[in-house]
């Protein structure tokens, strides 16, 4: 005689999956790191362009210099965005 077979109960799984929302400590960190970025950026960016009206440097590099802290200040907003 077969015994019947009984299924067993499917139990979820409740480890956390690679592709889960950072934890709050790493979305943290990376504001953190951004807003550092934001910041470095855009003084590097003003002094540059003083030196520019100066006659020191072009305005090539200071340009995109700006460029990038906006771009790093909107990534920053967004992160923050709830």
């Amino acid at each position: 005689m077969s015994q019947p077979s009984i299924e067993e109960p499917v139990i979820s799984n409740l480890a956390k999956r690679p592709g889960d929302r950072p934890t709050r400590r790493q979305r943290e960190q990376r504001a953190y790191g951004l807003v550092l970025a934001t910041s470095g950026l855009s003084v590097v960016a003003v002094v540059g362009l003083l030196l520019a009206v100066v006659g020191v440097v072009s305005f090539g590099g200071p340009v995109l210099i700006a460029i990038a802290a906006v771009v790093c200040g909107l990534v920053l907003r967004r992160s923050l965005a709830p």
